[in-house]
């Protein structure tokens, strides 16, 4: 184990702290400082290795967390980022962008703050692109199988990897211009800059996995004739349509899908020339939702100079501290600071929008809202209690209900679930023979680790089903979200 009287010695959380808040907003940057090594060192060192490790279950990929605490603390990084590989195949991101449910199930976390496990994972990975410890891992034969990876988004990044390894000839479809997906367009570089996705794909790439961005399966090439060309066919396409608030003055401009402005910001990060961006330069901002989307565009209206941001949540503001209802091991809903809240602006809870009201040009100009109340088990807006709230922006990140589907049902006859999402049997397999499903489509809205768990898994069921066995892990599958194994 690490240090065995760590947990002892050392019973607070250390952290990196984050950049001034006044110097961070002013670019893109991520915002955390540079970590102190004696720091990650006496964190690590915490880790009691459990006789039974309840981080194992919190992590849907089952990293070997306690193994890889312990090289940390001794200084050993290139076998700790082994540990780490051997499970996850991009730390880099699920270090920055996961909410760590490995770290809600700590056991040191009954009576003292968790080990930051999400940190040590982040500064393994780090320590080891420096290094040039990532290296490429082709094949060292090809099977002559084919499989086509339809999204490149973190489930179908993983899944292609893994197979491009096992030897098969791997093409991953893009309909975007550039490859990444949600980690590309839908994570703003704050939370990870592209340079981490950019570092990643090279090595992908060398291992010989194929990226043809650009390509819309369904338009460009019909799903029936891709499964025609490939042996497989993995759709990791997201859970991509936006939930939607329909009230009056909703085709007011100025009211937007969170997605929407995103990637719209993304692209003029990258140097891109986005005509008629979506921006909340000299605007009074409204984000409704308070989730991870939510917060993201929080933090990018304060980098484009917002005059104000208000956050609107329907529900009510969750305790400071784990409720007695969701006892340890489970991941507590707790209220979260995040970075792009330590920025500036609003937070309102039991905020029911009732109505975007214009200002006579088709513009909003402001959202009117009321309390919200439970009635039968319903939130609804309470009678009286309605107000207006300044909007020139306003933003809907409400989540997503599903893929896209139209294609799917009409080209081959692909079936749904009354959730939303592409029907799929243990294997991952869809009704349609040689056809698999990974991520959020065929799971719903969930976490990146979640997601490159199913791809990781998707990958070794489809390994079987083309060559008859598979050497590949597959840490999780579709029963998990019924046996609890984590909430979706």
């Amino acid at each position: 184990m690490a240090d065995p009287k760590g947990f002892l010695k050392v019973t607070e959380r250390e952290l990196p702290a984050r950049r001034p808040v006044p110097v961070r907003i002013q670019d893109w940057r991520e915002v955390y400082e540079p970590g102190d090594s004696a720091v990650l060192r006496r964190q690590a060192g915490r880790c009691m290795d459990c006789g039974i490790p309840f981080c194992h279950q919190g992590c849907p990929l089952g990293n070997i967390i306690p193994e890889w605490n312990d090289l940390v603390w001794r200084g050993e990084f290139h076998t700790a980022i082994e540990r780490l590989h051997a499970t996850n195949n991009f730390p880099e991101f699920t270090g920055r962008l996961c909410p760590a449910p490995c770290e809600s199930a700590c056991v040191l976390g009954i009576n003292q703050p968790a080990v930051t496990i999400k940190q040590v994972e982040v500064s393994i990975i780090d320590e080891a692109f420096s290094h040039g410890w990532v290296t490429p891992e082709p094949p060292g034969r090809l099977t002559g199988k084919t499989v086509a990876v339809v999204g490149s988004g973190p489930a179908g990044l993983a899944a292609a990897q893994q197979l491009t390894r096992a030897g098969h000839t791997v093409a991953v479809f893009e309909r975007d211009d550039r490859i990444g997906g949600l980690l590309r367009y839908g994570i703003p570089d704050f939370k990870m800059e592209k340079r981490h996705l950019e570092a990643r794909l090279r090595q992908m790439q060398d291992e010989g996995t194929r990226f043809r961005a650009g390509v819309e399966i369904g338009t460009d090439i019909p799903w029936d004739e891709l499964r025609a060309r490939y042996d497989a066919v993995i759709v990791a396409t997201g859970s991509t349509i936006p939930r939607d608030l329909s009230i009056p003055g909703r085709d007011l401009a100025g009211v937007h899908f969170a997605m929407e402005y995103l990637v719209e910001s993304n692209k003029a990060t990258a140097g891109d020339q986005v005509p008629h961006q979506i921006s909340a330069e000299g605007k009074h901002v409204v984000v409704i939702g308070g989730g991870d989307t939510g917060a993201d565009c929080i933090g990018t209206a304060h980098r484009q100079g917002a005059l104000s941001v208000t956050n609107l949540a329907i529900g009510k503001q969750p305790p400071a501290s784990r409720p007695d209802s969701q006892p340890w091991p489970m991941t507590p809903a707790v209220f979260e600071v995040q970075s792009a809240h330590e920025e500036g602006g609003e937070r309102m809870f039991l905020a029911s929008t009732v109505e975007f009201l214009g200002n006579g040009a088709g513009e909003v100009r402001a959202l009117r809202v009321a309390e919200t109340e439970y009635v039968d088990g319903r939130r609804v807006p309470k009678s009286g209690t309605e107000r207006e709230i300044p909007a020139d922006l306003v933003l809907i990140a409400m989540g997503f209900t599903g893929p896209d589907r139209v294609e799917l049902e009409e080209q081959i006859a692909a079936q749904f679930t009354d959730r939303g999402n592409l029907d799929r049997d243990d294997d991952f397999q869809t009704t349609v023979p040689g056809v698999f499903v990974a991520g959020d489509a065929g799971r719903g809205q969930s976490l990146i680790v979640w997601a490159i768990a199913e791809g990781r898994a998707a990958a070794a069921h489809v390994d079987r089903y083309l060559m008859g066995e598979t050497a590949l892990p597959a840490p999780v599958s579709p029963r998990d979200v019924a046996i609890g194994l984590q909430p979706a």
